[in-house]
């Protein structure tokens, strides 16, 4: 008689959530890419081309906003970058040499209009959009306080949370205005900001979301993941650093770092379900950390199986790793549609 045959892979898991299920808020995985100095006014083209490959992070909106001249340009859709940012005519819909762009996942509640990303608001020094992938443990607090000072929120998301304390802010300059910004913000976050004549991004200072920097010939690009930079044919520079605040403009790039520093503390949930596994994050090839996971799984959970089945997509290494470690023959038992 033969063994039974266990399905042995990644645990399948539901993305966490923190709060109620009609608060429409930013879920943690959501991608953000930017681009400065892009040739011929085609930034917007080569920031869907990254957000297409950060599609993973999130499936049910997308928007990118562009700026030309000192004009904004700003498109937000529900659905895939595919099927939003897929025209030819990009270029002439968002034009300029520097856009910033999102794709977005929210709650089971439903997803709203007024929630996509980039987020869009006209300051006292010109406009800003904001992309942002995290969570703001303290956003109750701060929309609180925010609107018993007169703020008018437009949405629902902890995003634009930023955009009324970089509004308020009594710096001068708009660079001191965001770090004065998110000086006042806690929990997780990676921002790619675009204004009139800068790039800002900026890391948590634990270091909890990833944010790369990369060249495309004499453009910057900042994304969510690695794959991103493979996909737009970037060269990965580095990683921005917990903590760290870049600024992009005519003059090159800026590094700044005005928290004081702390232990990382990288969400490992980027290496076992959020990040695709063709990324590198943190140093680490997301692949071969998930292959390392099934080998250690195969040696603290050893099982009597004839075979070893994935749960596409993100189990696929683990499962291969388990197989390799234990000996048991793997299968494509499951088929993702």
């Amino acid at each position: 008689m033969s063994r039974p045959v266990h399905a042995i892979a990644e645990p399948v898991v539901h993305r966490p959530r923190w709060r109620d299920q009609g608060d429409d808020q930013l879920r943690l995985e959501c991608g953000v890419c930017g681009v400065w100095g892009a040739p011929d006014t085609d930034a917007a083209s080569v920031v869907a081309l990254g957000l297409h490959a950060l599609q993973h992070r999130g499936q049910e909106a997308c928007g990118i906003a562009s700026v030309h001249q000192a004009r904004f340009h700003t498109e937000r859709h529900q659905g895939l970058v595919g099927e939003a940012f897929g025209g030819s005519d990009l270029s002439q819909r968002l034009p300029g040499s520097a856009a910033v762009g999102h794709t977005r996942y929210s709650t089971a509640g439903g997803g709203f209009v007024r929630n996509i990303q980039p987020m869009f608001a006209d300051l006292d020094s010109g406009g800003i959009a904001i992309a942002h992938n995290g969570n703001l443990t303290n956003f109750h607090y701060l929309r609180k306080i925010l609107v018993g000072e007169g703020a008018i929120f437009q949405s629902t998301s902890d995003s634009e949370v930023i955009l009324h304390l970089i509004a308020r802010s009594r710096k001068a300059k708009i660079v001191d205005r965001f770090i004065d910004a998110i000086s006042r913000i806690e929990g997780g976050y990676a921002l790619v900001c675009q204004t009139r004549s800068k790039m800002i991004g900026a890391r948590d200072p634990l270091g909890i979301r990833p944010l790369v920097l990369g060249r495309l010939g004499d453009a910057w690009v900042l994304a969510s993941e690695t794959c991103a930079l493979d996909t737009i044919g970037a060269e990965f520079v580095r990683d921005v650093e917990n903590g760290e605040v870049v600024v992009i403009d005519q003059g090159g790039l800026q590094s700044l770092k005005p928290f004081p520093v702390r232990p990382a503390r990288p969400c490992l949930f980027e290496y076992v379900y959020f990040s695709r596994p063709d990324s590198v994050v943190n140093g680490r090839s997301v692949y071969e950390v998930r292959k390392a996971m099934g080998r250690i799984l195969a040696r603290e959970h050893p099982a009597e199986a004839d075979v070893v089945v994935p749960v596409p997509d993100s189990g696929v290494p683990a499962a291969l790793g388990y197989a390799q470690q234990s000996g048991v023959s793997y299968e494509m038992g499951i088929i993702r549609s």
